[in-house]
C-alpha cells in the first residue's frame, strides 16, 4: 500500500519572511497570498519561527484605544510601536517542524500535541521546503470511494494477504468500508480490518466475514 506522506500533501513554494520584515509588510504578505501565517527564515532558509494573524492581532491589541473607550494597559504590557515591530518580535518560537517522509498520522498527532494549525516541512539539512496544514492532511479523505475499494481489493486482500478476489466483497460509501465473505482462518478477520483501516481515506470498517464451514478448526493459518 502506498500511503500519502507529508511530502505528497504539503504546499510547495511557500511564501516566507525574514526576521527583519516589518509589521505592515507581513500583513500585506498574508493578504496578497491569502494565507493566515508565514514561516520566518534565517539567511540559510532555516525556519526560526512563525508569524500568524493571531500574533499580529496580539500586537494591535497591546496598543492604546484611539477612541479612548478602553482602559489603558500598564506601560510594561504595551507592545513596541507597530512602525518598529518586525517578525523577530512578533513570531512564535520555536517553529514546529515535520519531515517530508512523515505519515499523515504522525503529522496530525504532532499538530494536536503542539496545538498548532500547520507544520513547517524541512529537508535533511533543516531548510524549509514546504508547509503542511490541517486542511492538507484532511485531503486524503476526499479520495473517491472506488479508488479506496480498488486499493483494498488489489493491495490488501490480494497483494498482502493472498486472498482470492471471490473470497470477500468490498463496498465503500463515503469512506466507510463494508466487508463480507468467508476466510479459512478466523484470526485473519482482525488483520483484514486493521489493514483496511490503514488505507488512506478510510473512515471506518465493518465486517460480516465468517469462517468457511468446511475449514477444520485446527487448520494452519497463512504462512
Amino acid at each position: 500500500m502506498q500511503h500519502r506522506t507529508v511530502g505528497d500533501l504539503m504546499t510547495h513554494g511557500v511564501v516566507r519572511v525574514r526576521r527583519d520584515t516589518p509589521f505592515k509588510q507581513i500583513v500585506r504578505t498574508l493578504a496578497d497570498h491569502d494565507v493566515t501565517a508565514v514561516p520566518v527564515v534565517d539567511d540559510l532558509g532555516h525556519p526560526v519561527g512563525v508569524v500568524s494573524e493571531a500574533d499580529l492581532l496580539r500586537t494591535v491589541a497591546g496598543h492604546p484605544d484611539p477612541a479612548g473607550l478602553l482602559p489603558q494597559l500598564p506601560p510594561d504590557e504595551l507592545e513596541a510601536g507597530l512602525e518598529r515591530a518586525t517578525a523577530r518580535e512578533l513570531m512564535t518560537v520555536p517553529p514546529v517542524c515535520a519531515l517530508p517522509e512523515w505519515s499523515v498520522v504522525e503529522a496530525a498527532r504532532t499538530m494536536d500535541e503542539a496545538k498548532v494549525k500547520r507544520l513547517c516541512v524541512i529537508d535533511e539539512t533543516g531548510v524549509l521546503t514546504g508547509v503542511v496544514s490541517r486542511g492538507d492532511l484532511l485531503r486524503i479523505f476526499l479520495r473517491r470511494d472506488e479508488a479506496i475499494r480498488e486499493e483494498i481489493t488489489r493491495d490488501v486482500l490480494v497483494g498482502t494477504l493472498g486472498l482470492a478476489p471471490a473470497d470477500l466483497t468490498v463496498s465503500v460509501t463515503d469512506g466507510r468500508v463494508a466487508l463480507a465473505g468467508t476466510v479459512e482462518d478466523e484470526s485473519l478477520v482482525p488483520v483484514i480490518e486493521r489493514l483496511c483501516l490503514g488505507v488512506d481515506g478510510v473512515v471506518s470498517v465493518t465486517s460480516d466475514v465468517t469462517v468457511r464451514a468446511d475449514t477444520p478448526s485446527d487448520a494452519p493459518g497463512p504462512r
